[in-house]
């Protein structure tokens, strides 16, 4: 199986179009914009290769992505990858949530999962609350929260939740993502290697099952889950128009 998109032509299947509030894709030569414009709903632009639970890849496989940002002061959350869209419109059941991309998000987004990592900011990052592990712990989370609110038992505890919900993350320069960067993601059974230029940036030694679809999108939403117990859901203002784009997305099995 084998995705290899230039953005020359006009957009066909697997490609799907989504566009909500002021979010809108356009293709202009060998560039795929996908811009939201100022609003105070949620707005959203996004293309992804998946509809409903027909998520097509799984391990090993290679990605490449070249792509730059743009705008002044990103807000909402933006970037590149594969996940499994934990609830869509007309999905009754709630998936646990796998991802594994390239992860941008601002403040007030905190979604301070791996210890040592800052919530917001633009990361390599991969996360799967499907493992056993984390269904083993899920039915001691009440207790869990309230002993990750003391600092030195969330630094003995909190590493034992985080390999079990499979999050590694690295925080990577946010000016990086206004700049025109090629970004490979090799998605293996037992981990991931995160690339930029050619150069790695981040070892996971965990990394979803699958199967996933491929997503990538600029939007104004925040997202808080932090150990703590601190959760929210909200969007932001949008004040200038910002945008992502796309020059190159190859996917290829290993």
């Amino acid at each position: 199986m084998q995705i290899d998109e230039k953005f020359q032509q006009s957009l066909a299947p697997p490609w799907r179009i989504t566009e909500i509030g002021s979010g809108s894709v356009t293709q202009q030569p060998d560039t795929l914009q996908m811009k939201v414009s100022p609003s105070q709903v949620y707005s959203d632009a996004q293309v992804s290769d998946y509809e409903s639970n027909n998520f097509r890849w799984r391990p090993p496989l290679r990605m490449t992505v070249r792509a730059r940002a743009s705008g002044a002061n990103l807000v909402g959350t933006a970037g590149f990858g594969f996940w499994n869209q934990p609830f869509m419109p007309g999905q009754r059941k709630f998936r646990l949530p796998q991802a594994i991309w390239f992860f941008f998000s601002s403040p007030p987004s905190n979604m301070q999962l791996a210890r040592g990592v800052p919530g917001p900011g633009w990361k390599a990052a991969t996360i799967d609350a499907s493992r056993w592990s984390f269904l083993a712990l899920a039915p001691t989370a009440p207790l869990g929260v309230l002993l990750m609110r003391f600092p030195t038992l969330y630094n003995v505890f909190w590493p034992i939740g985080q390999r079990a919900i499979g999050v590694s993350e690295r925080l990577l320069k946010s000016a990086l993502l206004l700049e025109m960067h090629t970004y490979t993601l090799e998605w293996r059974k037992n981990g991931a290697t995160f690339s930029i230029d050619g150069a790695v940036i981040h070892e996971s030694p965990y990394a979803p099952h699958g199967p996933l679809g491929f997503v990538a999108w600029i939007d104004n939403q925040y997202a808080i889950a932090t150990p703590q117990g601190r959760f929210g859901f909200g969007i932001v203002l949008i004040e200038r128009e910002q945008a992502l784009m796309l020059e190159e997305v190859a996917i290829e099995t290993l």
